[in-house]
């Protein structure tokens, strides 16, 4: 059986957090977080080890022709660029929080020197447009889920067991859009948002371009549906997201585009929401609904929208208070404090 289904486990968690030196449920979400954690790891007992960051970038066909994006595709590869160089909002939180980050190139449009530690795991040179033609092929799918796996499986054998996910991709957040609508079955226009900085006039026109995309397609699956419209990194993402959960790892979901693949990876497999931590509420229009779906509690609001894993980075921190107050807060017993789970400043 499953440690996520073990009853008895839940009991004996559940009474340790009660037992703290202080009121029932007064650590609000860290209780919360502290008894999931436990449960995934089976333990009473649990712990965050080597905690890291996996960035996924790639490139989408649709961003050459300049209609749905403001910035032009170049920035993907420019950005990676600025990952390697310590220059972006993820590598100061990383570096805030003492995380590993991991750079992976899932389908740039080019070709990066090896010398940059960048993961080479380019399906191609971005995706097609899906305009036209399905973003990637069935075989293009498969191959992204089982490199992105290997990876994960690779961080897991040396020691991570706390991940979180973040991307890079120009025109991902269209992508994201009609994942949202296929996965939660909202009126694509209701899934759209500004993106990396739309004004209203381009919003209108990039929700009539992906309105007109939807129409055009009929997936019969998550594969289908992630083939057709989805990043090279999305792809990734979702397997990543898979393989993280068979592995019984914490998995720590950003903003967006993660959580569009979120909704692919849990149409897959139910179970991988048993092993996901939402870290905050993007300020990406849809985002919001994508939680509702999933009935997820994000820890932070903090009006973001950057994506790159940002708010996984600052959100891991709370996970390490979680299980470090589990572990380490005295109880009662131990205080010598009277009228156990009641204030005893009142």
């Amino acid at each position: 059986m499953s440690s996520i289904n073990n009853s008895e486990l839940k009991l004996e968690l559940q009474k340790k957090i009660d037992l703290k030196t202080k009121p029932l449920g007064a650590l609000g979400l860290l209780e919360d977080l502290a008894l999931k954690i436990g449960c995934i790891q089976d333990t009473l007992n649990p712990k965050i080890s080597n905690p890291t960051i996996v960035v996924f970038a790639g490139d989408h066909g649709i961003a050459t022709k300049g209609e749905v994006n403001p910035f032009p595709q170049e920035v993907t590869a420019q950005m990676v660029y600025n990952f390697v160089n310590g220059g972006a909002a993820i590598n100061i939180f990383s570096n805030t929080n003492n995380l590993n980050l991991k750079i992976v190139d899932a389908g740039v449009n080019h070709t990066f020197p090896e010398t940059l530690g960048i993961i080479n795991a380019k399906i191609d040179f971005g995706t097609k447009n899906y305009q036209e033609e399905p973003a990637m092929t069935l075989k293009q799918c498969e191959k992204a889920f089982n490199r992105s796996g290997n990876i994960i499986a690779k961080l897991k054998s040396e020691g991570t067991n706390t991940i979180g996910f973040g991307e890079m991709g120009i025109s991902n957040t269209s992508s994201a859009a009609l994942l949202m609508a296929y996965f939660t079955e909202t009126p694509i226009t209701e899934c759209v948002g500004a993106g990396t900085g739309l004004n209203n006039e381009e919003i209108s026109k990039k929700r009539q371009i992906l309105s007109e995309v939807y129409k055009k397609y009929n997936p019969q699956n998550a594969i289908e549906a992630l083939s057709i419209f989805g990043g090279f990194e999305i792809a990734m993402l979702c397997g990543a997201i898979l393989k993280a959960s068979e592995l019984k790892m914490i998995i720590v979901i950003d903003g967006f585009i993660v959580t569009a693949a979120v909704l692919a990876a849990q149409a897959i497999d139910k179970n991988v929401l048993d092993y996901c931590v939402f870290a905050h509420n993007s300020n990406e229009k849809g985002h919001v609904k994508m939680l509702d779906f999933l009935n997820a509690k994000p820890l932070l609001s903090l009006g973001l929208r950057l994506g790159e894993g940002t708010g996984a980075a600052l959100a891991i921190p709370l996970l390490i208070a979680s299980v470090n107050f589990l572990n380490d807060m005295a109880s009662f017993d131990d205080a010598g404090v009277s009228g156990e789970t009641k204030d005893p400043l009142v």
